[in-house]
């Protein structure tokens, strides 16, 4: 039976600033963490950076007819801070703006609805240099940047991000440091997580002064499916350490106005949590027009430490972005998480769209006054042009057809799913892997920059033109 999905539903693709943008040094921009660590021998994977990435800064009318191919409705971007604002404070950068302007403007011309994300993990070095997201000020510093991007944009852009998946800044970036800053200090992490969600409220309240009231704006969370190994109550209560910082030290605060008290008591012997101000709680849990969701894979998790066969594991802290010395999972350092069973992608994700479905109907029952939009779901695989020159990539229709499938399973149980941005629109810099791992419609040849549509490019033009779901290859 064919799924069809709502004439409305916004069909979207997207991509982050650093990871196709390239132009490092160019139109007014300066380093953000990101340079500063991708230019750290043994950082990033053959020594890979995003100076160049896939040049979209010069390509900028190239990618929106692509996406203009693809038909979709809607385009997710990440702005550069620094190319903005280069030292994180102060006045913006006329020429940067520029640049976001033509993009806007190309979208509109093309009847692509901008969906503008604040911040994809490029803090500016020299706030990095003053202490990043670990201090206070850097929240301030945020709002203010919000507020320059509100002020150039907003009679053009009415669909606004704040962060971009805030638990791999705070966590990946200054707990495991497989990504920028690159720190490893649990105290820094939790202290980070908390100063994401003060900026994100602080930018909410400061667009809110600025934009039309037409406007919606929310945040993008990398939401959880955290799944026990059995039904003890040791794996059980592993799970819930897990779930507390992975989904509810954010969407607590953002969505009911305070931190889970077990979050507080499974990491008192690491911070007496001082650096939440009285009145933050009620800074954080601003409105929000909808909650975006980004779903790649499930977390496995047992309490014990086990060595057999069976508890194979993504890295040896549980995370598929890299394997550091140190975890990302402060105050759950004991729990193990093994690898599911079934079919991977190339990062060595596990396939499972019921995560998906799981994290739709979650949010539905925790927030139902608040729609939900597919921020970003897709799949890295191996994928080479042919003799003639044609990508086919039917993995990914296969891994796209089961996630829409679970999307509308969740739609028809109640969720008011209202949208899908495939990730990503182009292969890109995939962070601590470099150029290795390819999550692309597009294919991009990183020597030339020609740009090649993949099979899976076609198989979502069917969709975004009929609004209803083509089979997968057989």
């Amino acid at each position: 039976m064919s799924l069809s999905f709502p004439s409305d539903f916004i069909w979207g693709t997207a991509t982050a600033a650093y990871q196709i943008e390239g132009g490092a040094r160019e139109i007014g921009r300066t380093p953000s963490i990101w340079d500063t660590f991708s230019h750290t021998p043994g950082k990033v994977e053959n020594g890979d950076t995003g100076d160049t990435a896939a040049d979209h800064i010069h390509r900028r009318a190239e990618d929106v007819r692509l996406m203009a191919d693809l038909g979709v409705n809607a385009y997710r971007f990440s702005v550069s801070w620094s190319r903005v604002q280069p030292i994180g404070r102060g006045p913006a950068v006329q020429r940067g703006l520029d640049f976001y302007r033509k993009l806007v403007d190309d979208l509109l011309e093309r009847g692509i609805r901008p969906v503008l994300t604040l911040y994809h993990w490029d803090l500016p070095h020299d706030l990095e240099t003053a202490g990043g997201w670990p201090v206070r000020e850097t929240a301030f510093r945020f709002a203010e940047y919000a507020r320059i991007l509100g002020d150039a944009l907003g009679d053009r852009v009415d669909r606004w991000v704040t962060l971009n998946e805030p638990w791999c800044s705070a966590f990946l970036g200054y707990a495991s440091g497989v990504h920028a800053p690159g720190r490893t200090d649990p105290v820094l992490a939790l202290r980070a997580a908390h100063h994401l969600n003060l900026g994100h409220g602080l930018a909410t309240q400061a667009l809110r002064t600025v934009l039309p009231r037409r406007a919606q704006i929310t945040v993008c969370h990398n939401a959880a499916a955290v799944r026990a190994r059995s039904q003890s109550p040791e794996d059980l209560d592993a799970r819930r350490r897990i779930d507390a910082l992975a989904n509810r030290i954010f969407t607590g605060p953002m969505l009911s106005g305070a931190y889970p008290e077990d979050l507080f008591k499974d990491t008192a012997r690491i911070t007496d949590w001082s650096f939440v101000k009285a009145d933050d709680a009620v800074t954080i849990h601003q409105p929000l027009d909808w909650l975006g969701i980004n779903y790649y894979t499930p977390h496995l998790v047992s309490a014990a430490k086990d060595t057999g066969a069976d508890a194979s594991r993504r890295d040896s802290h549980g995370h598929a972005h890299g394997e550091g010395e140190k975890s990302p999972w402060p105050g759950a350092e004991s729990v193990t998480f093994h690898q599911p069973p079934g079919e991977v992608t190339e990062m060595g994700w596990s396939v499972d769209p019921t995560g998906l479905y799981d994290v739709l109907m979650r949010y539905t029952r925790e927030a139902p006054d608040v729609s939900l939009v597919i921020t970003e779901n897709g799949a890295a695989y191996d994928d080479k042009p042919d003799a003639q020159g044609a990508v086919d990539d039917p993995d990914r229709i296969r891994f796209l057809h089961g996630h829409l499938s679970a999307a509308h399973r969740a739609m028809a149980d109640g969720a008011d799913v209202r949208g899908y941005f495939l990730w990503s629109l182009l292969d890109n810099f995939e962070w601590e892997r470099g150029y290795g791992k390819r999550f692309g419609a597009v294919h991009v040849d990183y020597e030339t920059q020609a740009r090649t549509p993949k099979s899976s490019a076609r198989w979502y033009t069917r969709l975004t033109e009929t609004g209803i779901l083509p089979d997968p290859p057989a």
